[in-house]
């Protein structure tokens, strides 16, 4: 049943490897669980109790709020594809509630801070020198995750119209318009890497062998040089998603247009950006009002 139900999650409905694999354990440990209360207990026959003593497990082993809430996300999944399938005839996790998680607000960078790294003369002369700049240009110009900066290719580009296209969440596609520095540096940087590095595949973004860069590389590229200038613990692209959703909203732009960009599904999402916005605001107010 388990593995029907991922194949149906890869194939049907287009999740992520990474999100299948991890409901993939979370529904096998489940299996344990109910296995460990009573051997006769299947699929079929446990119910919201069994569900909510798995939580309780979960948290007793001091797994966080966020974890327990996937694997119930997964455990209700399981049960609507199980239904749908007719294996089974209810879903004892429909009406379990999962822990409240505190959601921190993220963090970014300030404008100064990413004024100052993006400075020419910040930069060296080496192909690796201008990729770096040009993929953190690209992070804070467009707000998009690393998932899909590294499957860019040269054909989604479109220097005519200033629009880059990018393949999101489960292979959801979006326009993203883009400025003139961004271009500008993007045709630098085809023009180094078009003369310097073998070419390989249709990756836009590469490695001096001609491979497509792969999250690891691009993650530490971004931490290195985001070190340069700030702080901050988490130094990573997403610091520069939100950083550019900050921004856009700082200057004047709509939460609905933000959303869009970002390539949310809810607007709840994009609104836990005016909160980081407003304790920006409080943090000037008290550093600046003589009585606060």
């Amino acid at each position: 049943m388990i593995e029907g139900f991922l194949e149906y999650l890869r194939h049907e409905r287009n999740y992520a490897e990474l999100t299948v694999r991890e409901y993939g354990r979370d529904l096998e440990h489940f299996q344990s669980y109910f296995k460990t209360l009573d051997d006769s207990l299947s699929w079929e026959t446990v119910d919201s109790d069994v569900v909510r003593g798995w939580m309780e497990c979960m948290m007793d082993s001091r797994q966080s709020a966020t974890s327990v809430n996937r694997g119930l996300s997964a455990l209700r999944s399981f049960y609507k594809y199980a239904m749908m399938a007719g294996l089974v005839a209810g879903n004892p996790a429909r009406t379990v509630k999962g822990p409240k998680k505190h959601k921190p607000l993220p963090q970014f960078l300030k404008e100064s801070e990413i004024d100052e790294l993006l400075q020419p003369e910040m930069w060296g002369e080496r192909f690796e020198d201008f990729r770096a700049r040009t993929l953190l240009l690209m992070f804070y110009s467009t707000g998009i995750r690393l998932s899909e900066a590294i499957g860019l290719d040269d054909t989604m580009v479109d220097f005519t119209t200033g629009e880059l296209r990018v393949t999101g969440k489960r292979d959801k596609q979006r326009i993203i318009p883009f400025g003139e520095e961004l271009k500008e540096a993007l045709q630098e940087y085809i023009r180094r890497r078009d003369n310097e590095v073998p070419r390989k595949s249709e990756a836009l973004f590469v490695t001096k062998e001609g491979e497509r860069m792969n999250r690891n590389r691009v993650g530490y590229e971004v931490w290195k040089h985001l070190s340069r200038v700030t702080t901050l613990r988490k130094r990573s692209p997403h610091v520069l998603r939100h950083t550019f959703a900050t921004a856009m909203l700082n200057h004047e732009a709509g939460l609905e247009s933000v959303k869009k960009l970002l390539g949310h599904e809810s607007l709840s999402t994009t609104e836990i950006y005016t909160h980081a916005t407003f304790e920006q605001l409080k943090r000037v107010y008290k550093n600046a009002h003589p009585r606060a």
